[in-house]
């Protein structure tokens, strides 16, 4: 009984120990700051500060589009790189990876977690993001010197991206990793990109207590042709949540594949004219491709070229064939019965110039798929502008424009529009088809969150969104039974527990 007593008094006396010298610990409160998606779509950068002042953050992403202070937000982070910890990539689209060259650049030297698909995105996507930067900077810079104004350094430069990579984690979906005493990660399939995660954080902040945070990156499509659907993950404390397509519905996905085909009949043969596409490098042109193939395999493709006109598309594509944990069982199941879902007869992948511009000069019906999705950069804007003011010719939109860019004014039914400085008269018909968005839209995403206990989620904080449809999506959310639903300001800082 007395050896029991002093062992007892013993562990009482550790435990307090343990306590004091907590105490004399300088405490940080734990928060979340929002230096960018904030109020807008673009530039994701949460940054969660843990009690022990561990610095962690979520996404670098480049601010994109016609964004007020764009120069100075891409510039200048609003906190210090080389006092961030640990920074975590949901995915490689480059407004959520683009500034992290800038970041490496600006001392960051940490620890980069991501996907083994992210990564070999990541690769490829900042090595041309760089690229585009500096034969941009030619063009602007040689303008500023007729002004007498002084030249613009780039946001990085390819040893920048060179450095970034070279210190990316690969973690693998649903392994549970112990990045800090503190902090455990784990990623979850979002299905939104090749590679996209769901980030899932539990975070230590006592003896007996964690907190767990979620940032859904972006929720990609149930049903994709390609990706996984969106995986469950669990019960989390508090969410960042998109927004991007949170104020609307997506077109039925039974209608997707045919209505493509019938725009193809229609302007291709029926009128014979041209289908110019613009889409995302990665994904969005390797899905269409896809849907071709199977149409080629069907007997349902019309006997014309296609031209997928994009050095970026042609990489992505070969990176997509090496990352079959990715894909969903019925698109492997088809690719070990096709051998290539991206490549059929009359197909071609254009990555010289000079085949880029000799399509200029191509008079046969045709259909020309290239970057960017936006129509804001790249060759697209140079096909757009030859085939715009031509009656015969189809502009398909296939996912989400901010309403400033190119493709959102001509989503949007301008009859009029800027190219190159240049105005041209939109003759060509102009076709939208949604469903083809790696964007969820409202009920998708509630979907996704229905494996959750919505009363024990604390607070919901609304990012990647215009402010009218955040508005609009926070109202769904109370609509549904969630409380404490935020939309946090540009650089907001969030107090947690």
């Amino acid at each position: 009984m007395y050896i029991r007593l002093v062992d007892n008094f013993m562990e009482f006396c550790f435990v307090d120990f343990i306590l004091i010298s907590q105490i004399n610990q300088p405490y940080c409160p734990m928060h979340i700051q929002f230096f960018g998606a904030a109020q807008m779509v673009t530039g994701s950068k949460h940054m969660i500060t843990t009690p022990s002042g561990k610095n962690i953050l979520l996404d670098c992403g480049l601010v994109q589009g016609h964004v007020e202070n764009r120069e100075d937000l891409n510039r200048h982070f609003g906190f210090n790189p080389s006092e961030v910890d640990y920074l975590i990539l949901s995915h490689g689209h480059i407004d959520h990876s683009g500034l992290i060259p800038r970041l490496v650049k600006e001392g960051f030297n940490g620890i980069i977690f991501c996907t083994a698909a992210t990564k070999s995105l990541c690769e490829i996507m900042l090595m041309d993001s760089a690229h585009i930067q500096t034969a941009d900077l030619k063009y602007i810079n040689k303008r500023r010197k007729k002004k007498d104004l002084p030249a613009i350094d780039a946001l990085y430069e390819m040893e920048d991206v060179e450095k970034a990579i070279d210190m990316m984690e690969e973690v693998g979906y649903d392994q549970h990793l112990q990045i800090d005493k503190e902090v455990n990660l784990c990623f979850v399939d979002a299905g939104h990109l090749l590679g996209s995660a769901i980030i899932n954080l539990d975070i230590k902040c006592g003896p007996r207590k964690k907190t767990k945070i979620t940032f859904s990156g972006d929720i990609g499509r149930y049903k994709d042709p390609i990706l996984r659907d969106p995986q469950p993950f669990r019960q989390c404390d508090y969410l960042i949540c998109e927004s991007t397509y949170g104020d609307r519905k997506h077109q039925v996905i039974e209608d997707a594949e045919n209505e493509l085909l019938d725009i193809i009949e229609n302007t291709c043969v029926q009128k014979k004219g041209k289908l110019i596409i613009p889409a995302f490098s990665v994904d969005r042109t390797q899905e269409i491709i896809y849907i071709l193939d199977k149409a080629v395999n069907e007997g349902r493709m019309p006997n014309i070229k296609v031209f997928v006109d994009s050095p970026l598309s042609v990489k992505a594509t070969q990176v997509m064939r090496k990352h079959e944990e990715c894909y969903r069982e019925e698109f492997v199941a088809y690719v070990h019965k096709d051998k290539d879902p991206f490549g059929f007869k009359n197909l071609s992948y254009i990555s010289e110039l000079e085949q880029s511009k000799a399509l200029n000069n191509f008079v046969e019906p045709c259909i020309i798929i290239s970057a960017s999705g936006m129509a804001e950069a790249g060759r697209i804007k140079h096909h757009i502008m030859n085939n715009i003011e031509n009656p015969k010719n189809t502009i398909l939109m296939v996912g989400y424009c901010t309403p400033e860019s190119l493709g959102g004014k001509l989503k949007n039914g301008e009859k009029l529009v800027r190219i190159f400085g240049e105005e041209y008269a939109v003759n060509a018909e102009v076709r939208s088809l949604d469903y083809y968005s790696a964007h969820a839209d409202y009920e998708e995403i509630f979907k996704w969150l229905s494996c959750q206990n919505k009363k024990k989620i604390k607070e919901i904080f609304l990012v990647h969104g215009e402010t009218k449809t955040q508005d609009t999506f926070k109202n769904k959310f109370l609509e549904r039974g969630y409380s404490n639903v935020k939309i946090p300001y540009l650089r907001e800082r969030v107090e947690i527990d």
